[in-house]
C-alpha cells in the first residue's frame, strides 16, 4: 500500500509519500495550490505504483481550503481520507514528547494515521457532491441569524419611536408593519399622515386584512404617544427595515434552491412528522452518509452532542456536559428536529419522557435514537411507526 499524507493550506501543500513497509518514497515536499501541483503530486503517486486501488490519500478536514485538492483527488479515482484536525493533534503528540508542529510533520503525521489504520473511512462522492448542500444551509443559517439581530434593532428602535404600536398588533415583525414603519418611521410621521394614505398602504400591505378602523385607531395611538421626534432614529429604522427585507427575499431564494435539490434527492426524512424542508436538509447536509455510522452515538459524537466523561481511578464524573466539538449546524439541526418531532408523534415523545424521568446527560439520546432508527434507511425507506 501506498500513503500520501497532506497538510492543506491556502497557497501550498505539504505532501509527504510512504509505503507499508515504512520505506518512505518521497520526504516532505511541497505543492502550490493550483493545477500544475496537483498534478506533480499525482504524478509522483503514479510513479511508484500503477495500480491506484493500493493508494491511500489523507488530509485534514479544513474547510474551503481543502475542497478544491479533495475534488481533483476523488476524480483521480484516489481513496481520500478526510481526518479531524482534533484527531491529527492527539495522534502526533502521542508519537512524540516532544512539542514540535509543523507543515511537514503533519503531513508525516497524516500519513502515519493512514499506515496505523485507526478506524478511518474513505471520503466518497457522494459526500462530495454533497458540500453544495451543505454550503446552502449554512449560508441560509448565517442569513436567519443576521435577519434576527436586525429583527432586534427594529424591536428596540419601535420601543423608542412609537412604543404604543407593540400593543395593537400580534407582532410589529410583519409585512404590513413594516410597509407602515418605512414611509412613516415614528409616532409623529404617522400622527400627520393623511388618514386616505395610511388606509391605502395598510391595506395593499396586508393584502386586505387591515380595515379603515385599523388605521384610524393606528393613528390615533399615534397622537397619543409619549415618543419624541428622533430623525436619526428614524433614519436608522428605515433602513434596517429594507435590509430585513433584501434578507428576506435572499433567503426565499436560498430556500427555493434547497428545495429543488432536496426533491431530487426524494429523501424520505421529510415523510418524519415534525421535519421540515429546513432542518431535514440541514441533518442530510451535514451528516451525509448515513452508512459511514455504526449506532446513534456515533452521530450524537460526530454532532458534539454527547456527554463528556472523565474517570480515574475512584474518581467519576457527575453531571458531565455536552462536548460540543463537532458541527454547530448540525447540534442547531438535530435539537429543533427532535423538539418538534416530539410534538407531533407519540414515540418520539415516550423516548423524550423517559430520558427526563432518568434526568441523566444522556436525555437528548434517547431522541437521537430514536431519529437513527427512523433515519438509517435515509435514502431507500420512507418513514413508518412500524419500523420502531
Amino acid at each position: 500500500m501506498i500513503y500520501a499524507g497532506i497538510d492543506v493550506a491556502k497557497d501550498k501543500h505539504d505532501c509527504f509519500i510512504t509505503n507499508s513497509d515504512g520505506e518512505v518514497l518521497f520526504k516532505a515536499f511541497t505543492i502550490q495550490n493550483n493545477r500544475d501541483g496537483f498534478d506533480d503530486l499525482y504524478q509522483k503517486i503514479t510513479s511508484v505504483t500503477d495500480d491506484l486501488t493500493k493508494v491511500k490519500a489523507g488530509l485534514e478536514a479544513t474547510g474551503h481550503y481543502s475542497y478544491n485538492i479533495l475534488g481533483y483527488l476523488l476524480d483521480k479515482g484516489l481513496a481520500t481520507f478526510v481526518i479531524n484536525p482534533i484527531h491529527t493533534n492527539l495522534y502526533r503528540k502521542s508519537l512524540s514528547l516532544r512539542k514540535t508542529k509543523t507543515d511537514k510533520v503533519d503531513a508525516h503525521t497524516i500519513a502515519a494515521m493512514l499506515m496505523s489504520d485507526v478506524n478511518l473511512k474513505s471520503y466518497s462522492d457522494t459526500l462530495y457532491h454533497n458540500e453544495e448542500l451543505k454550503s446552502l444551509t449554512r449560508y441560509r443559517f448565517n442569513k436567519v441569524k443576521e435577519r434576527a439581530k436586525l429583527k432586534t434593532s427594529v424591536s428596540r428602535l419601535v420601543t423608542i419611536l412609537f412604543p404604543e404600536l407593540e400593543q395593537l398588533v400580534s407582532t410589529i415583525h410583519r409585512a404590513s408593519v413594516y410597509a407602515l414603519l418605512s414611509d412613516f418611521p415614528g409616532a409623529s410621521a404617522i400622527a400627520t399622515a393623511h388618514l386616505t394614505r395610511l388606509t391605502h398602504l395598510l391595506e395593499t400591505a396586508s393584502k386586505g386584512r387591515c380595515s379603515k378602523d385599523t388605521t384610524i385607531l393606528f393613528r390615533d395611538a399615534a397622537r397619543a404617544s409619549i415618543a419624541s421626534p428622533m430623525p436619526a432614529k428614524s433614519l436608522e429604522l428605515k433602513h434596517t427595515i429594507r435590509l430585513i427585507q433584501e434578507l428576506t427575499s435572499e433567503m426565499n431564494e436560498i430556500e427555493h434552491e434547497i428545495q429543488s435539490m432536496m426533491d431530487e434527492i426524494k429523501s424520505p426524512i421529510l415523510s418524519i412528522p415534525g421535519i421540515s424542508y429546513r432542518m431535514g436538509t440541514m441533518m442530510i447536509a451535514e451528516i451525509g452518509d448515513f452508512s459511514r455510522f455504526d449506532t446513534h452515538d456515533k452521530i450524537l459524537a460526530y454532532a458534539g452532542m454527547s456527554p463528556s466523561t472523565y474517570q480515574s481511578g475512584q474518581l467519576e464524573s457527575s453531571g458531565s456536559h455536552m462536548e460540543k466539538r463537532g458541527s454547530r449546524y448540525l447540534r442547531y439541526a438535530l435539537y429543533n428536529a427532535t423538539k418538534y418531532v416530539c410534538h407531533w408523534d407519540s414515540t418520539f415523545a415516550a423516548y423524550l419522557w423517559c430520558g427526563i424521568k432518568k434526568l441523566t446527560a444522556y436525555s437528548l439520546g434517547f431522541i437521537m435514537k430514536s431519529l437513527r432508527i427512523s433515519c438509517q434507511l435515509f435514502y431507500t425507506t420512507p418513514f413508518k411507526k412500524s419500523s420502531f
